[in-house]
C-alpha cells in the first residue's frame, strides 16, 4: 500500500496521485508539485490516503511543497501572462495564414514550457509559428491539437438543459457516448435535440444507460404480447425508468397500464406449459 494524496490541476481536470512525504497536506490546500511536465501548481481534491499498487503509476512523483502566497501571486502572473501569449499567438497564426483556432494558452509554474491549444480539422504544419513563438517567448514551446470535446471543457458554457456543462464542472473524464444510448432511451434521434454544445452527443446520455439496460432485459418489446390481470394484450409503450407497461388489453379493446409484476410474456407462459 502507498500512501498518496489526489492533484487536480484544472476545475474538473484529471485527479493524479503523488506522494506527500512527511508533509501534513490536507484537502483543498494547495500544493506545489513535481510532474513529467515540469513543477506545477495544483490543488488537494483527495486527502492522504492509502491505495493500492494497482491504482497509481509507478514510480510515484513527489509533492515539494505546500504553495504559500508568494506561490500563488506566481500562478496569477503566469495567468496574466499566458493571457497576453494567447494574442500574440493569434496574431502569429493570422499572419501565417494557417488553418487553426486557438483556443487557450497556458504557463507551467516553472515557466519552463508554454502549452497552445488548438483545434483544427485536420494536420497543420506549424513549424514556422514554433519558431516565431520560441522567438518571442524565449522558453520551450509546445501546441497541442484537441478536440471539440476538450474545446467545450477548457471554454465552459450553459448545455441544453440551462445548467453549466458537466465537462467543464465535474467530469474529470470523458466516456464513450453511442447513438445506441439515445434508442435505448426513446429519445428523439435529432442531432440538434441529442448533440451538446461541442456537436457531440451528450455526455449525460451515459448517466442512466446502465438503469435503462438492466430494466430492458426484463421488459418485454413494443409490439410484444403479454399476459395481464385483464387478459392478453399487446404492449404499444413502455416507462422503463418507473417499469411501468402501456398494453392494448385485446378482450377490453383499451390500453392499460401495469407493472412489470404484474404481466407475463406469452413466450414464458408456453415454455412452462412444455415443460
Amino acid at each position: 500500500m502507498y500512501n498518496v494524496v489526489g492533484v487536480r490541476f484544472k476545475k474538473a481536470g484529471k485527479i493524479y496521485y503523488f506522494d506527500p512525504m512527511d508533509l501534513e497536506i490536507e484537502k483543498d490546500s494547495h500544493v506545489i508539485v513535481e510532474t513529467v511536465r515540469g513543477v506545477e501548481h495544483g490543488q488537494v481534491v483527495v486527502g492522504p490516503k492509502q491505495v493500492d499498487e494497482n491504482d497509481i503509476v509507478l514510480p510515484l512523483k513527489k509533492v515539494i511543497r505546500i504553495a504559500d502566497q508568494k506561490d500563488r501571486l506566481i500562478v496569477e502572473e503566469n495567468h496574466t501572462a499566458a493571457l497576453e501569449a494567447f494574442e500574440v499567438c493569434c496574431e502569429k497564426i493570422s499572419t501565417h495564414k494557417l488553418d487553426m483556432k486557438l483556443v487557450d494558452v497556458e504557463y507551467t509554474f516553472d515557466r519552463n514550457k508554454v502549452i497552445f491549444y488548438f483545434t483544427a480539422d485536420g494536420r497543420v504544419d506549424f513549424r514556422e509559428l514554433v519558431k516565431d513563438l520560441a522567438a518571442i517567448f524565449r522558453t520551450r514551446i509546445e501546441l497541442r491539437q484537441i478536440g471539440v470535446r476538450d474545446e467545450a471543457k477548457m471554454l465552459g458554457g450553459i448545455g441544453p438543459c440551462g445548467r453549466m456543462l458537466c465537462c467543464s464542472t465535474f467530469l474529470g473524464d470523458f466516456e464513450p457516448v453511442s447513438i445506441k444510448m439515445a434508442k435505448d432511451q426513446n429519445l428523439s434521434l435529432n442531432p440538434t435535440k441529442i448533440s451538446g454544445l461541442c456537436g457531440r452527443l451528450m455526455c449525460c446520455l451515459k448517466y442512466e444507460n446502465d438503469e435503462y439496460e438492466a430494466a430492458k432485459e426484463v421488459m418485454p418489446d413494443v409490439g410484444e404480447i403479454v399476459t395481464t390481470p385483464e387478459g392478453s394484450g399487446k404492449v404499444v409503450g413502455l416507462n422503463i425508468l418507473e417499469r411501468i407497461l402501456q398494453v392494448n388489453v385485446f378482450n377490453l379493446e383499451r390500453v392499460l397500464e401495469f407493472t412489470i409484476d404484474e404481466i407475463t410474456k406469452e413466450g414464458a407462459i408456453s415454455a412452462q406449459a412444455t415443460e
